[in-house]
């Protein structure tokens, strides 16, 4: 039987009403529920997000200002407790950083902004980085660490240039990187990857230049969204050697 046509607004009108309707004094329940409605869009092309969503797997934290010590804290609190609670064998699950009172003029900005978070997590974090993955940025094994556990992190905000990274506020998802290396190892992978990547090309009209398979490339690349040159650097350290 064939499905009833979407009667609601396209993925980039939604995108526009919400973040037309959200701001620093937006209530966390409300800021859940417009991230909610964005990912369960039809033409959301991100099947994993979609399916931490549905499966009420996603845990939201709203924040004030992005890159800042009081945000740090609290966030380094909630990263600790999700990395070491969650069932990994339950399904995909995410914590999404949402930092209602911050503001980005564009891409660069918010670049700049999500690294510099990451350097604040890593600075006030007492625990030893994840061994299975590298802490080195330009290593094609990287991944961040927080609490002892590995994440990817997907950065979203209102200006990006990719209609599935155009959050109604400045938003930092962090994926448990063993929920990515399990999927990897299983024969779901190739297929869900060529979905995503389809539907993604689908709703922007162009391929995403900043995809690439785990190995091939740093995932700390793709972490902001915005479309880097080739002889990009992350605009952070994580050695402590070179941390001031």
């Amino acid at each position: 039987m064939a499905q009833p046509a979407h009667q609601g607004p396209d993925l980039p009108d939604l995108l526009d009403q919400l973040a037309l309707a959200h701001d620093a004094a937006s209530p966390p329940e409300e800021i859940a529920e417009a991230l909610e409605s964005m990912v369960l869009h039809p033409d959301y092309p991100c099947l994993g997000a979609r399916s931490v969503f549905n499966r009420d797997r996603a845990t939201v934290v709203v924040l004030e200002r992005l890159a800042t010590e009081a945000s740090t804290q609290t966030l380094l609190r909630a990263l600790t407790d999700f990395g070491r609670e969650t069932d990994c064998a339950a399904g995909f699950a995410s914590l999404v950083a949402v930092f209602r009172a911050s503001e980005v003029s564009g891409e660069p900005e918010f670049e700049a902004l999500l690294w510099r978070q990451l350097e604040l997590l890593y600075e006030a974090d007492s625990q030893p980085w994840d061994p299975r993955v590298s802490d080195d940025p330009d290593n094609p094994h990287f991944a961040f660490s927080v609490g002892g556990t590995a994440f990817f992190v997907v950065g979203l905000h209102p200006q990006s240039s990719r209609i599935a990274r155009r959050t109604p506020l400045p938003t930092l998802v962090f994926n448990l990187h063993e929920q990515f290396e399990e999927l990897r190892a299983s024969d779901r992978f190739g297929r869900m990857r060529d979905t995503i990547r389809r539907r993604d090309a689908e709703l922007q009209g162009s391929l995403n230049p900043m995809v690439a398979d785990h190995g091939r490339s740093s995932e700390a690349r793709q972490y902001s969204g915005r479309s880097v040159p080739e002889d990009w650097a992350a605009p952070a350290s994580f050695d402590d050697e070179e941390t001031p």
